[in-house]
């Protein structure tokens, strides 16, 4: 037999070359990763001063007295109130303490500066950042929408640059912050090293309904004055200072059904009377929304075991047990969160979803909390159970928080944080002159 010669695979500058390839691809994807992660510097809430306080009892004498409402609709709104969860501390912007309240352009924009101004001032101030070093600077605020704009208003505060990247957003609903923390990440994806500025409010001060369609008079009693500011980096080094980064972030739009576009709407009455018309229909469309949702979210954060008995579960109800005899299985989602951020739209939204993900009341505690003491801040009002989990000292180092936010349209939005430092309890918020005094008991509903 002749002598056989085996050949190497790969000679050795070739497989020096593929050496240096990977490596390469290994460095290159690294570097993509580290570039997208996006990171939470620090974020503020507005506190309201003590003189705008509304109690219920003030809310309700301003309804009978005010000579707007007829006895019937000042009735409802009054039973609307004392069932909503919202406490005596929740604040209104000084211009509806008037009687009759001043509803004019100029008092919303006093609001906005009241509101936006100080938290924009105190996020920068606390962190040590030049209004110069901010590259995005995005607000939404759904029903107004001044020109010029809210971000330019904050950019001739503030002094930012000309050639900052703003957005200003409307008509979005009560979601459209956590909508705002998307365009933010998707803008530092591709702008490196940069800083964003993100800014949640909504105006009340001209948005209240006079008329005496019930469906539209609900938004009278639940809304409140609010705001949130938010300080988003795609630096490397901003981690060492961050409290959290961004793990997921999932949006769900159910447009394309004309139940769930109408169940939150903006539309004047029979007669003329301009309003937010909440239908009955609500709680069912945020129900579909929120399936749809954490549908998409589940893969992305559940561990294996838990999203197999959740397929076993659709499987199971499809070929051997008859419809309407049991439920699907609902995933352990405490299994993948320690924290809860429910939209503090109001007790019926809290309770819907605590229900449909079955967690315990204590899970849906900072929502609570938020809704009494602040009211629906509509897309603030996240930020302002964040800062009541951290000012309880809840939140330790690893973490995962999961903000749930549902807004017109209809849209329901997920943000999973995880935190990445150790944080300090008094450190000053929102939340720090009161949080002695909670959590407090809140009678059922009459």
């Amino acid at each position: 037999m002749g002598t056989e010669i085996f050949e190497a695979p790969f000679s050795l500058p070739t497989f020096f070359l593929v050496i240096i390839t990977l490596i390469t691809c290994f460095l290159y994807f690294a570097l993509i990763r580290s570039n997208s992660v996006i990171y939470l510097i620090d974020f503020t809430c507005y506190l309201p001063a003590g003189n705008l306080r509304v109690t219920i009892s003030n809310f309700v004498e301003h309804l009978h007295i005010g000579g707007t409402f007829s006895t019937d609709c000042s009735e409802f709104q009054e039973r609307v109130v004392e069932r909503s969860g919202i406490g005596d501390e929740a604040c209104m912007p000084i211009a509806l303490h008037e009687l009759p309240p001043e509803a004019s352009f100029k008092a919303s924009l006093e609001e906005v500066e009241q509101v936006l101004f100080p938290v924009v001032e105190d996020l920068l101030s606390k962190n040590n950042i030049s209004p110069k070093s901010i590259d995005i600077l995005i607000s939404n605020c759904s029903l107004f929408c001044p020109t010029p704009s809210i971000t330019a208003m904050i950019t001739n505060k503030f002094g930012f640059r000309s050639n900052i990247k703003s957005f200003s957003l409307s008509g979005m609903g009560c979601g459209a912050g956590l909508l705002s923390i998307s365009l933010a990440k998707d803008l530092l994806k591709v702008h490196k090293n940069s800083l964003a500025l993100v800014l949640s409010m909504e105006a009340i001060t001209t948005n209240g309904y006079h008329g005496k369609v019930k469906s539209m008079l609900v938004t009278n009693t639940i809304f409140r004055m609010g705001g949130a500011a938010i300080l988003l980096s795609n630096k490397k080094h901003d981690e060492q200072r961050s409290k959290y980064k961004l793990l997921h972030l999932v949006r769900t739009h159910m447009g394309s059904d004309d139940r769930s576009y109408a169940s939150v709407i903006q539309q004047d009455d029979e007669d003329g009377f301009v309003g937010v018309s909440l239908s009955r229909s609500l709680s069912h469309v945020a129900g579909n929304a929120l399936r749809t949702n954490i549908s998409e979210l589940g893969p992305l954060v559940l561990p294996y075991f838990e999203q197999l008995r959740c397929g076993w579960g659709v499987v199971h109800r499809k070929l051997w047990v008859t419809a309407g005899r049991k439920e699907i299985y609902v995933p352990y989602f405490k299994k993948a969160f320690e924290h809860f951020c429910i939209h503090a739209g109001g007790r019926a939204i809290i309770d819907a979803v605590e229900s449909n993900l079955k967690l315990q009341k204590e899970d849906g505690e900072a929502s609570r909390m938020t809704l009494h003491r602040f009211g629906n801040t509509s897309s603030s009002s996240v930020w302002y159970e964040l800062c009541y989990l951290e000012a309880k000292g809840k939140v330790k180092k690893g973490d995962r928080i999961w903000q749930i936010a549902f807004g017109s349209g209809f849209k329901c939005n997920s943000a999973v944080w995880k935190s990445i430092s150790v944080l300090d309890p008094k450190e000053r918020n929102a939340w720090s002159d009161r949080i002695h005094s909670y959590p407090v008991q809140i009678p059922n509903a009459p």
